[in-house]
């Protein structure tokens, strides 16, 4: 997969093809940074608020019709899930800009051919720690908002954040997480596990103590105390 001849293919097919408006061309960019983000695997999970994100498209309605049509015209295979615990899946169909090239683009994603680089060294070298940085930002800015609409803490959506940015966004450090949301569901859930856990044992310690709770100011305290008594 060499990513300058995939790109001057489908431009080329773009410049072709008067169905399109601005708006696939842009969902089909951001589609494609995150197939050359995840090294041109044959298919791959996308989230819906990441792909409109990137794409800067703000209407569902529209970002669902245009994903549709692309597929329909054969740019790319989207398998919906209507499953909101599981990703769509998302095939990037190959375009090139000569039948001679096609032959020759077929990589070992692991062992690239001397010479013939999947993606440029400039896009490498000045560009992509950009990307990386940008899709990071909105990342933890999606994070952010998803924690807030489920009234939970901006402190435990950037724990949830540093701790997967930190390990890939992998699952125990080998499966990649295929719905973000679903596992940060999982991480409230053990939240408020653990909290529960931290105040029975409080309150088994010492029954007198006050329930703990990680959105209170426990440096306040709701006992009156007597100045009057000797320490």
């Amino acid at each position: 997969m060499n990513y300058i001849t995939h790109l001057n293919g489908v431009f080329l097919q773009f410049s072709k093809d008067s169905r399109l408006n601005p708006t696939h061309i842009s969902l089909y960019i951001a589609l494609f940074h995150m197939w050359n983000y995840n090294r041109f695997p044959k298919d791959f999970f996308i989230n819906r608020e990441e792909v409109m994100s990137f794409s800067k498209i703000g209407s569902k309605s529209t970002y669902h019709r245009c994903i549709r049509e692309l597929s329909n015209w054969k740019y790319i295979n989207y398998s919906p899930s209507h499953n909101p615990f599981k990703g769509s899946r998302v095939k990037m169909f190959k375009f090139e800009t000569s039948s001679k090239t096609t032959s020759s683009q077929e990589v070992d994603l692991n062992n690239p051919i001397k010479g013939q680089a999947l993606v440029s060294n400039i896009n490498i070298n000045k560009h992509n720690i950009n990307f990386i940085k940008l899709e990071a930002i909105a990342k933890e800015k999606l994070i952010l908002d998803f924690f807030k609409k489920e009234n939970y803490p901006e402190l435990e959506a950037k724990k949830f954040f540093n701790h997967y940015q930190g390990i890939g966004w992998k699952v125990g450090g080998k499966s990649k997480i295929v719905d973000w949301q679903a596992t940060a569901r999982s991480w409230m859930l053990k939240s408020e596990e653990m909290n529960l856990s931290v105040r029975t044992q409080s309150r088994t310690n010492n029954p007198n103590a006050l329930p703990l709770d990680q959105n209170q100011d426990n440096l306040h305290t709701n006992q009156n105390k007597n100045y009057d008594e000797p320490l």
